[in-house]
């Protein structure tokens, strides 16, 4: 066990080019699902934060519910859309790094989403006269809360950020763990340990461990410095 700790490590320091390849394609297709999640959770929240509609809180309920998203029934119902038999099927998506974007992105949606709602939805109870009174209202009120509530919401992208690094199940369906194709940290993890072979297995775990402390790192600086600053 301590040579293939040992040699984990090792792996890791040396940039073993199969490790890191398979670090930076989960780093690729992490980083695309946070983005687009949060180029539509930010105004999904927003316009649940500011706007009063009826059913608005039967959205919110929902919203909240599938923040705990079975990643395995994600992957299901993105594999039936992309498979050949599927309506998106003649984008030929399924079994390539795209398919596994969209599945991280229908996982992620949800929890940036539900997070920004709440810090706006603060923020908002806290300065609804005040914009009223200039006249911010609708998309003018929702961009300001917005940038007022940045920090906060780099937290709920960050949350994001940490849920995509760590799935596994999602991302194992729809992308088949093409060895040098699809084949992410998560993935790979599970494959070498079955397979025996440790040393990578702990590589990659050493690297992931890494991310998810530099993530939570990120949000405490980022959470502290808001403090500081605006108290």
């Amino acid at each position: 066990m301590l040579a293939a700790i040992g040699d984990g490590l090792r792996r890791v320091v040396e940039l073993d080019h199969e490790l890191w390849q398979i670090v930076f394609l989960s780093l690729q297709v992490s980083l695309s699902a946070v983005l687009l999640a949060t180029l539509l959770g930010l105004p999904l929240g927003a316009l649940l934060a500011v706007a009063r509609f009826p059913g608005r809180r039967s959205i919110i309920v929902v919203l909240n519910a599938l923040m705990g998203l079975p990643p395995v029934v994600v992957g299901l119902v993105v594999y039936l859309l992309l498979s050949r038999a599927g309506p998106l099927g003649e984008l030929g998506l399924l079994f390539t790094p795209g398919a596994m974007v969209v599945a991280q992105t229908l996982l992620i949606l949800p929890i940036i989403a539900a997070l920004a709602r709440q810090a706006l939805e603060d923020a908002w109870r806290e300065y609804e006269e005040q914009l009223r009174s200039l006249g911010a209202r609708g998309l003018n009120a929702a961009l300001t809360l917005i940038w007022d509530t940045r920090f906060s919401l780099v937290t709920a992208v960050l949350a994001g950020l940490g849920r995509a690094s760590a799935e596994v199940g999602a991302v194992m369906i729809v992308g088949g763990n093409i060895d040098g194709v699809t084949r992410v940290m998560t993935t790979a993890i599970a494959l070498e340990t079955s397979k025996g072979d440790l040393p990578l297995a702990l590589g990659l775990g050493f690297v992931l461990i890494a991310i998810v402390l530099a993530l939570n790192a990120a949000a405490q600086l980022v959470r502290d410095a808001a403090l500081r600053r605006f108290g």
